[in-house]
């Protein structure tokens, strides 16, 4: 079949018709020209939105055409049109939206000429359907756009149905007798237009079908080849579903409903397992089940229930009372629920189409069964939804709440109907929810469907817990949403029962309704608000706080009240509270009348907290109307804050702040385009208008200039990226690029004329050469994030060509990296290659594709890349490593569009394909030591690896490549070593990476010009293969799966019998290997294998019925599960520990995802008896493959507050989808009881893994748990086990089989078998663990909504057993259980019990045991964290504290530093004087933990809770200063000795700064201003620069503001402190740098004429030495294959200069008023004047012309540059204000001169890609 193929001729020939016609007018024409560029713009256009907007566009322009002068279009002109407009429909058959919009452009032509268009369309349809050749692909696609996109296609087709029905029926041979063609698209298109036919011409087909005289057999052989689809002929899932839909539609075709309901009938005979017949209407098929696997049956469900009218789906069939819908389509339906397919979520999502159709057709339901809906039929589907709510699929969980709500919204209206007010079911429901667990998603989704019929008062009576639960959810990831839905529900329905209960009254105002909320929710939310947990802060202000403001105004008044922003917690609150108000009301909050407001706002801005200061900047950027222009005191506010938190190392911190910042710019845009309409109009602008025009300009500007400005390569990572995301916000907000790949984000359509605007005022220039140099150099950056964002960046907003000298220059460049041996250089030339495929543009000779020539030379490379490492590895690995030009072509082939087609030919693919495997067997050679490879199956050890290129670099001719200085073997590798190692892994790991991405490109483009044959892609596979399982490096073992993957994808996709067979091929030679006995060890998990076994899986197309998955899990199975040889040995793999492996990589990978889930039962029990293996190999792997088997049985795990063992999912729900493991875990606990009650001492390896499976799991519905009840007696005799964690883990595991209900009579029982005296004679380990499993309990029902009455009579009988706790009891391990038990019901205990109880515990932990009693440290642990409960009695236990053992002392210290309860209580006191008596035999005492401990309790409690520098108190008179110095000395001998880590001396540094604050003793202070000096350098480990700061903050301000009126020796100490701040002020505490600040803040106002004060300032600056620098940026050649990691990778030369500048300014404006900053200055002028002129000499003579030079490039990527140019402007601005004041030192230098320099320097500097800051500018003005 000729297809009409659109061409830019065919427009041009339009074009020229309508130019001849003489009574259209010029204007039309123009018109109509811009009409056709547009439909030519869409035929260019790849992506499917560009496609849509041009057609769009193009549709209104034709829109505004008069209709009179298109009706005086000539008809040639006309059908040239309607041609031109169906080629371009025919070319987008597969994008249904495009042809959707071009068939209403020719509905306007149809309303001019109908009969043209109709003749077009009827021209081409006639010779489709009467061609000769069957129909192919796109044939069918053509037919289905017509049938599904096209008015007049369809009413062609009408007249027209039996020929394209006959058509079809010609295909189906075709499709049926091939496999490929069964399972693969033209099978899937075919059914698709049996079905489109079905549905949209059913008055033809119904004739077809139901009448005799019209029966049409190619609608039989349709009919039957459909029904062959279904019942298994097809693998596809989809296709089978489709099938299904398409009978289903053939039953309704017929207006009479009696046929269509017979037929109907019929079909259900699809359970049927033996052959029958269908009969739809006059047709007859004979059905034979062919695969049996449940999608046949719900392929014909979910097509009856899609498709039939309700008269159908309620017809009966035999006995009156019934119906399809519940007796024909149910009983199939909830079958399937049951049987646990892995088409399970459609399966579901059948079911959720049941309820839609039940509650549909409920009235006729009603009518035909005459009765309400059935209990048992309740139930059943009760059952369904609630078993499929904590499914693990995706998916499933977000279906079963639909369900729920039409289950709900069902019973309802069946109570209603037939007057059932009692509704019993919604207590049942209700009930049940308030059972479960908080942790169970599945209790949050049913309350929002059974809300609205019982209303909030009934919810929360039965569900008292419930605003608790909420705010626990609020403290996870996955349960927020649930939770934040519940809660927006309650208010919805509390606002409404609000309301009608005040019906017969004026209804209530906001405040009425806010007093109404607050009396229930305030507190709930005030919680949430001020939690310390910022996870529930985050989710409380996001969802609840708008959910309440909307649903209740008025509440905004009541939260605001119960706020004080001074209170710790609130600031945070506050600003959120001020949020969500300016969200949902829209006013502004600014105002003159609110000056406490914007007082609170600034100090939440300048917060140290990190989610207060984000909540006040989202407060401040916020509004719900785009177009409110921002204030002055926003404008003001922001351009404050932006500098300020430009280096946070949070990456969330980073993101909200560019979602802040663009909702900004958002406003200022919109408000800024508002006010250009009026510009535009007669009216004008205002004053005001006007001035909030340039403001907003002008901020916009401002940021996008801050941005450039801190791109330089010596700024820290943190504050790139984040200027990167600034700069993108800009980009993306103000400038006009359209992104075809976005839904919203898109630019005004009139946004040119407010850039415009800007740019005739200087404003906005985004796209200079300057700024794009910035980006550019950014492309070199250190790590890939800063990297790929600046490329994206520039892809998508700068203009489409680079100017011929920047690509010039960046070509070169680009050559250069990619042959380095660094991988991040390398990374860096491949992405300039992929930069320049999409920007070049005639940097080549022109006359051929510059992508052409571009990927030839890359080829070249790689060619001469591999000649030179055949001929010597060492030199190749130096100078031409491979992995760069390997990446660079992977990167600019197969990621910039276009390329792969424009330039590889399938001779230029296959010798690609040739040359990697070159590549690949020459790599593997070198790591084997031997090229011949061929034989090898066992990859070598590292050891082999080792010696095989030592061997190599020896025959380079490196001597003592693996010797040391003394010719000992070096234990550390060489750098040759090294490089030969690096090159190796990582080029094998990109072609891995390549290969298989080319591959899936290659066959995806289906050109016959391009593609490979199936020998290159066997050989290809053999590539993939090799690598995988010979190569040891996991890392590129795991990049090159990705490639393979891609690449086994794509081949099982293709229609090629023998390229589809490849992957199978692989997968079989894999299994095969692996059951193969080894004669050598590979490595520890199977190596390669079972990559390269989940490679092929992961490929396998999930829509089908994955055999090759299923084949592999039984081999697998198979081959585990075989008995090991007789003569097995330790040391070399065995085929079943392989297995075993693999199996485990199947279950842990991801990729495959939950298609494993169908086999977790049995791989689960394969696992459990591996345990009991002689083998340990064969017991490690199948622990292994347990655990990862839990993790993806389990599913979602809780996180946040309540992050622990347990899953979220309940012990019903858990054996309701596993139910095989149900009897095998049973039996597993049985068995280890029954050997324990018959005292037979048996190891059970499976006991402990089943039992940390079943604690796991959370409790479940009263009823359902109830069920597991044979769990219990196992469970309950495991308590006396003799191992210890049997004992714990039976204790939880306990929990999730008892129901809620009797939780406390399970205790009780318990406790009434606990031994009441001493006399009885018990076992300790069966008492260990009854007290265990009573705790476990314990702990969960405390959680629930039992009665304090209840809880205190089982506590009373509890007391009764006292002795456990005493001396009487022997086993320390018994009386910590029972200790503990109590600590966790202290509130139930009566009074006495709890002094007696304490007082034992008080005199245990000071008694000293004779003999060593095992568990006896852990119980004085338990003993004391008891005690320390009481602040009565943690006095007693403190008072004391030096009579108590080392696990007492440490105890008590730890408690100290865990819970802050006792600060502002008398208990503060008396840890201080504990402390401070204590402190001299704390340092003294040889156990080290003990003495950190105790120094970080001290400085703990002696430090005032707020984090600020306030004094710390005193130490109490009593203690001599002697005894004061005596400790100090001792701390002092270990920190000067460096005794201890790191970590034991920084907590004495802040003990020792801690007790010198109130010291005069000026020796002493020098030795710690000498310590801080020490640690302060970069090379100081991170906790030592950390101790130093807060030693500052300790000490430093009381030792500062003493000598403010102190001796001169402490001024100098002080600016000792405050240089020593400076140094630290660069780390990553933004606390130690808000205490810094005030340091230096200080130092200007105190202390600026001490001697040292300039020096300290000065020697932080960068050196300016250009000299040195610019002959080492002329180096090419690298040094080492590793560079060197900065101290302080904080440290920011330039932004310390930036810093220092204005203190600097602020020392030379007292110039003349102290003699000693006077001498200094001078001095420092005359040693610099010389020093500055040279530089700035340089700068003057750097070749900056309007061509880009490569040196300069080379200086721009340099960070040392930007350090001393920001250095030598900082020296220079000093030294030009120093010259203006005094005159002693002018004759060094003119100051005019200097000035005119430095402006000058700066502005050509400016142009060419360098921008200083601000500060800079501005200083440099003030000295004009």
């Amino acid at each position: 079949m000729t297809i009409i193929n659109f061409s830019s001729g065919q427009a041009d020939a339009v074009m020229k018709s309508i130019v001849l016609e003489d009574q259209i007018s010029s204007d039309v024409k123009d018109t109509l020209r811009v009409f056709l560029q547009k439909l030519t713009e869409n035929a260019k256009s790849t992506g499917k939105r560009s496609r849509e907007r041009s057609l769009e566009e193009a549709s209104q322009i034709l829109q505004k055409i008069p209709e009179e002068a298109l009706n005086s279009l000539q008809s040639a002109a006309l059908y040239q049109l309607v041609q031109l407009l169906l080629a371009l429909q025919l070319e987008a058959v597969t994008v249904s939206s495009v042809c959707r919009k071009l068939d209403q452009i020719l509905q306007v032509l149809a309303e001019i000429n109908y009969s043209i268009v109709f003749e077009v369309v009827t021209q081409y349809l006639l010779k489709l359907l009467h061609q000769k050749q069957v129909f192919t692909l796109k044939d069918l696609q053509i037919a289905c756009m017509f049938l599904e996109d096209s008015t007049m296609g369809r009413e062609v087709l009408k007249t027209e149905c039996t020929t394209l029905l006959s058509k079809v029926t010609e295909l189906i041979p075709v499709v049926m007798s091939d496999e490929e063609a069964r399972n693969g698209p033209l099978c899937y298109q075919t059914v698709k237009v049996c079905l489109q036919v079905f549905q949209l011409l059913p008055g033809q087909v119904a004739l077809l079908v139901y009448s005799k005289d019209s029966v049409n057999m190619s609608v039989r052989e349709i009919l039957e080849f459909l029904m062959d689809i279904i019942l298994g002929e097809a693998s596809s899932r989809d296709t089978r579903l489709l099938a299904g839909t398409a009978v289903a539609m053939l039953l309704t075709t017929p207006s009479e409903s009696q046929c269509a309901e017979s037929a109907a009938w019929s079909l259900l005979q699809i359970t049927n397992t033996e052959p029958w017949r269908l009969t739809v209407g006059e047709l007859q098929v004979d059905c034979r089940p062919t695969r049996q696997d449940g999608v046949d049956r719900l392929a014909v469900c979910r097509g009856l229930l899609t498709c039939c009218r309700n008269d159908i789906l309620v017809s009966h069939h035999g006995n009156q009372g019934t119906c399809l819908l519940l007796n024909g389509l149910f009983p199939s339906i909830s079958a399937l629920c049951e049987e646990k397919l892995d088409c399970h979520y459609y399966v579901f999502q059948v079911f959720t189409i049941w309820l839609k159709r039940l509650k549909e057709c409920l009235s006729e339901v009603w009518e035909v069964t005459g009765a309400p809906l059935d209990s048992d039929l309740q139930q059943q589907l009760t059952q369904i939804i609630w078993s499929n709510a904590e499914s693990p699929l995706d998916g499933v969980a977000d279906v079963a709440r639909s369900a729920f709500c039409l289950f709900m919204e069902i019973y309802e209206k069946d109570c209603l109907h037939f007057g059932n007010a009692e509704k019993r079911l919604y207590v049942e429901l209700l009930n049940r929810i308030s059972e479960l667990p908080w942790e169970s998603k599945a209790k949050y989704l049913p309350l929002t469907a059974i809300l609205p019929y019982t209303g909030t008062d009934k919810v929360l009576e039965l569900y008292p817990a419930l605003p608790s639960h909420i705010l626990k959810c609020l403290s996870t990831n996955h349960l927020s949403p649930c939770a934040s839905e519940v809660y927006k529900f309650l208010l919805q329905e509390q606002k409404r029962e609000l309301f009608i209960n005040a019906s017969q009254e004026p209804p209530p105002t906001d405040q009425d309704l806010a007093i109404q909320w607050a009396r229930r929710w305030q507190p709930v939310i005030l919680e949430a608000l001020t939690s310390e947990l910022t996870l529930l802060q985050n989710n409380a202000s996001c969802h609840l706080l708008p959910a309440t403001l909307r649903a209740f105004p008025g509440a905004f008044n009541s939260l605001l009240s119960a706020l004080n922003p001074t209170t710790p917690g609130h600031l945070h609150a506050w600003a959120c509270v001020m949020s969500a108000q300016r969200v949902t009301s829209g006013h502004s909050l600014w105002g003159a009348d609110s000056p406490h407001a914007l007082k609170t706002l600034r100090l939440a801005l300048s917060s140290l907290d990190d989610s207060i200061r984000l909540a006040a900047l989202n407060l401040l950027c916020c509004s719900p109307k785009t177009k409110e222009a921002p204030s002055q005191v926003e404008y003001s506010t922001l351009r404050e804050f932006i500098p300020l938190n430009l280096n946070s190392e949070s990456s969330p911190f980073r993101q909200h702040l560019q979602a802040a910042i663009r909702k900004f710019l958002v406003r200022i845009r919109d408000s800024c385009m508002a006010s250009i309409k009026g510009h535009n109009s007669k009216k004008g602008l205002t004053e005001e208008e006007d001035a909030e025009l340039k403001q907003g300009v002008e901020f916009v500007d401002w940021l996008s200039q801050l941005s450039l400005v801190y791109l330089t390569p010596d700024s820290s990572y943190q504050r790139k990226k984040t200027v990167l995301l600034l700069l993108s916000a800009v980009l993306e907000t103000c400038t006009d690029t359209w992104s075809p790949d976005r839904k919203k984000g898109q630019p005004p359509a009139n946004m040119s004329t407010l850039i415009n605007w800007a740019k005739e005022r200087g404003k906005w220039d985004f796209f200079s050469k300057s700024k794009l140099l910035v980006l550019i150099g950014c492309l070199e950056d250190s790590t890939n994030e800063i990297r790929e964002l600046s490329a994206e960046l520039l892809l998508r907003f700068f203009p489409p060509s680079l100017p011929h000298d920047v690509t010039a220059v960046l070509f070169s460049r680009a050559e250069r990296l990619l042959q380095s041996p660094r991988v991040q250089e390398a990374q860096m030339g491949a992405l300039m290659i992929k930069l320049l495929l999409q920007k070049v543009d005639g940097a080549f000779e022109q006359g051929e594709k510059q992508s052409l020539k571009l990927i030839t030379f890359l080829l070249t490379k790689l060619q001469h890349h591999y000649l030179t490492a055949r001929n010597d590895m060492l030199l190749a690995a130096r100078t031409t490593p491979i992995h760069g030009i390997v990446s660079a072509l992977q990167r600019g082939l197969l990621e910039v569009p276009g390329v792969l087609a424009e330039s590889i030919t399938q001779s230029i693919a296959g010798d690609i394909v040739s040359l990697l495997e070159k590549l690949t067997l020459l790599l593997l050679g070198v790591l084997y030591g031997d090229q011949d490879t061929e034989e090898k199956d066992v990859p070598p050890s590292f050891c082999d690896m080792g010696n095989a290129i030592s061997s190599l670099i020896g025959q380079g001719g490196v001597e003592r490549g693996g010797l040391d200085e003394d010719g000992e073997e070096n234990v550390l590798l060489s750098e040759e070593h090294s490089l030969v190692l690096t090159c190796c892994w990582v080029s094998l790991k990109e072609i891995g990476i390549f290969l298989g991405s080319l591959v899936e490109r290659i066959l995806s483009l289906h050109c016959e010009e391009l593609t490979l044959t199936v020998d290159e892609l066997r050989r290809a596979s053999k590539v993939f293969k090799d690598i995988i399982l010979k190569c040891r490096h996991w890392g590129a073992v795991e990049g090159c799966c990705i490639g393979f993957t891609k690449f086994c994808r794509a081949l099982l996709c293709s229609s090629d019998p023998e390229i589809k067979q490849i992957p199978s091929i692989i997968l079989q030679q894999g299994l095969s290997v692996l059951q193969a006995p080894r004669s050598t060890s590979v490595t520890r998990r199977a190596a390669g294998l079972p990559m390269l076994i989940l490679g092929v899986l992961a490929a396998e197309d999930s829509s089908k019925s994955r055999p090759l998955l299923a084949h592999t899990i039984n081999t697998l199975l198979k081959t585990a599960e075989a008995p090991l040889p007789q003569d097995w040995d330790q040391t070399l793999d065995l085929p079943q520990v392989c297995a075993v492996h693999t199996l485990q990589a199947l279950v842990k990978g991801s990729s495959l995802g939950v298609a494993v889930l169908q086999y977790t039962p049995v791989v689960a029990i394969l696992s459990l008896t591996l345990l009991s293996s002689p083998c340990w190999a064969m017991r490690n792997a199948a622990l292994q493959l347990y655990s990862s088997l839990c993790t993806r049985m389990l599913g979602q795990q809780p996180a946040g507050q309540e992050r622990s063992t347990h899953s979220s999912m309940s012990s019903p729900s858990f054996f309701n989808l596993y139910p095989a493991l149900q009897p095998f875990l049973l039996g597993a606990l049985e068995s280890a009881a029954k050997d324990l009650h018959d005292a037979t001492l048996l190891l059970h390896p499976s006991l402990y893994p089943v039992l940390t499976l079943l604690a796991k799991l959370q409790p479940g519905a009263e009823e359902q748990t109830r069920a597991l009840s044979e769990f219990l007696p196992p469970l309950f005799l495991l308590a006396a086990s003799p191992v210890y964690g049997v004992r714990v883990m039976s204790s939880r595991a306990l929990v999730a089989m008892v129901p809620l209900s009797e939780y406390l009579a399970t205790v009780l029982q318990l406790v009434e078998k606990l031994p009441e005296s001493q006399d009885v004679v018990c076992c300790h380990n069966r008492l260990h663990g009854q007290l265990l499993q009573i705790e476990a309990i314990l702990a969960r029902a405390l959680k629930t909504n039992i009665s304090r009455s209840s809880v205190s009579e089982v506590m009373t009988r509890f007391e009764s057993r006292l002795w456990l706790a005493s001396l009487r009891q022997r086993c320390p391990l018994v009386r910590m259980a029972y200790v503990d038990i109590v600590r966790l019901v202290r509130g139930h205990c009566s009074g006495a019990f709890l002094t007696q109880l304490s007082s034992q515990l008080l005199q245990e932990i000071h008694r000293s045991p004779n003999v060593l009693e095992v568990g006896s440290a852990a119980f004085h642990q338990s003993a004391v964290n008891f005690l320390c409960g009481d602040p009565e009695w943690s006095c007693q236990v403190w008072q004391s504290l030096a009579n108590g053992n080392a696990v007492v002392r440490l105890s008590l210290v730890k408690s100290a530093i865990e819970g802050h309860g006792w600060r502002g209580t008398d208990l503060q006191e008396v840890i201080e004087r504990a402390m401070q008596a204590n402190l001299k035999k704390a340092l003294l005492d040889q156990n080290v933990e003990y003495r950190g401990a105790f120094l970080t309790t001290l400085v703990e409690v002696m430090t005032p809770e707020e984090e600020s520098c306030a004094l710390p108190p005193p130490c109490p008179p009593r203690f001599e200063e002697t005894w004061l110095q005596e400790c100090v000395e001792v701390l002092f001998t270990d920190l000067e000795s460096d005794r201890g880590g790191p970590v034991l001396i920084s907590t004495a540094l802040c003990a020792v700064s801690l007790l010198l604050s109130q010291s005069v003793d000026l020796s002493l202070l020098q030795r710690w201003c000498k310590l801080l000096e020490k640690h302060r350098c970069p090379e100081a480990p991170e906790a030592l620069r950390i101790s130093c700061a807060q030693a500052l903050c300790l000490c430093g301000v009381s030792v500062v503001t003493r000598s403010l009126t102190d001796s001169l020796v402490l001024k100098e100490l002080s600016t000792s402190l405050i240089n020593t701040g400076i140094y630290l002020l660069q780390d990553e505490s933004p606390q130690v740098n808000q205490a810094l600040h005030s340091l230096l803040d200080l130092l200007l106002e105190k202390f600026w004429d001490a001697s040292g004060a300039l020096e300290a300032l000065m020697c932080h600056l960068p050196d300016c030495d250009l000299n040195v620098l610019l002959k080492e940026s002329k180096e090419t050649q690298w040094r080492s294959l590793y560079e060197r990691d900065e101290a302080n990778v904080f440290a920011e030369p330039s932004v310390i200069s930036e810093c220092l500048l204005p203190y600097l300014l602020h020392l030379v404006k007292h110039y003349p008023e102290s003699s000693t900053l006077t001498k200094n200055l001078e001095h420092w002028a005359r040693n610099s004047a010389a020093i500055v002129k040279e530089n700035l000499t340089i700068c003057m003579q750097l070749q900056l012309g309007n061509v880009l030079n490569p040196d300069w490039l080379s200086l721009l990527i340099d960070p040392r540059f930007h350090c001393a140019l920001y250095g030598l402007f900082t020296r220079a601005i000093i030294l030009l204000q120093l010259l203006k004041k005094c005159d002693s030192i002018q004759p060094l230098l003119d100051p005019l001169s200097l000035s005119t320099d430095l402006q000058d320097i700066r502005r050509r500097f400016v142009l060419n890609g360098v921008f200083l800051p601000q500060v800079f500018i501005d200083a440099l003005a003030q000295t004009d």
